[in-house]
């Protein structure tokens, strides 16, 4: 059976400043590969933060939420999808280079230097340094509307690294059938999910996917502390994250957990702790559970049933196609 290792980097990101954080990810991939990691792994927009400010500044024109969007927009990384000399990930492309190393990243995406839109987006980079995968979240949640634009089906594709078969989705994405499917069907080895946090209902989402899907699942949720928060934030991003938010100490508290293909614990929730989680997957384990249940395989009726997924990139509404 053939064992690999994945690490959850459950680290705090460094508020919309893109230099530091990248920084930040170049060590704590070295570090990863260091314990022995073919596949790292961060939460969702973990470049250059989660924006919870929107949910507590969301009424029209609000002057504050306006200051941050454009700081958010100055902060987010631009890619050049090939690797090349216009892309703001070259540190973290570099130490995958280096390290031997594939990376799951959760970034703020920004499509183009003068672009006002951003994409909730998750970037699979190979141990080349190269794009394995773009994924943008396709339906923000709520007030997050307010920031993201809508993505599109281009990046639900699972792709062949050394660790493995790798998919991912963004947080209310597993609560999609329909995305869930795109990505089973596609024989899905270790799936990737991204939140900002982690309630009870995120990580009943992640063990069923595990279950559903007969795959392991990776599940990467935000540690951030009121100290990790620069000071003229942290009035806002308090009230964004909601009423209960302490005046001091966690404001997301990790979580990070790994699931195996029949829904057991892998590595149980890992809470209010910053640390790199790591275990050995023995990735022949998802075959056996296939047996009795393979979704897109015996237990499919695709007589009943017929999914269709469009897969081409659209940039704010405009379609590309290949």
């Amino acid at each position: 059976m053939t064992a690999t290792t994945v690490a959850v980097v459950q680290q705090p990101p460094a508020l919309l400043d893109l230099e530091e954080s990248l920084r930040r990810a170049v060590v704590h991939v070295t570090d990863a590969a260091a314990a022995g990691a073919s596949l790292v792994v961060f939460p969702e927009t973990w470049l250059t933060c989660y924006p919870a400010w929107v949910f507590g500044l969301a009424g029209w024109r609000n002057g504050t939420a306006r200051h941050r969007h454009a700081r958010l927009l100055e902060q987010s990384p631009v890619l050049d999808h090939d690797g090349g000399v216009d892309d703001d990930l070259a540190p973290v492309r570099a130490a995958a280079r280096e390290c031997g190393v594939s990376v799951v990243l959760g970034l703020n995406e920004r499509p183009g230097r003068a672009s006002g839109s951003l994409y909730n987006s998750l970037i699979t980079i190979g141990p080349d340094g190269r794009t394995l995968n773009l994924h943008r979240k396709l339906t923000p949640t709520h007030t997050e509307r307010i920031v993201w634009a809508a993505g599109d089906g281009a990046g639900l594709r699972v792709v062949d690294t050394p660790a493995g078969r790798v998919g991912s989705l963004v947080c209310w994405e597993h609560f999609s059938p329909l995305a869930r499917h795109a990505l089973h069907a596609q024989d899905e080895e270790i799936h990737v999910a991204a939140w900002p946090d982690m309630p009870e209902s995120h990580v009943i989402a992640a063990r069923s996917y595990a279950l559903e899907g007969r795959c392991f699942v990776a599940s990467a949720g935000q540690f951030l502390t009121t100290d990790d928060l620069p000071a003229d934030l942290l009035d806002a991003y308090r009230a964004g994250v909601g009423p209960n938010a302490p005046e001091s100490g966690p404001l997301f508290n990790g979580g990070s957990h790994i699931v195996g293909p029949d829904g057991s614990w892998v590595v149980e929730p890992v809470f209010d702790e910053a640390r790199i989680i790591t275990a050995s997957l023995g990735t022949g384990q998802r075959y056996g559970e296939l047996l009795d249940l393979d979704v897109a395989g015996h237990y499919a009726r695709p007589d009943v049933f017929q999914l269709s997924v469009d897969r081409r990139r659209r940039d704010s509404g405009v379609l590309f196609t290949p």
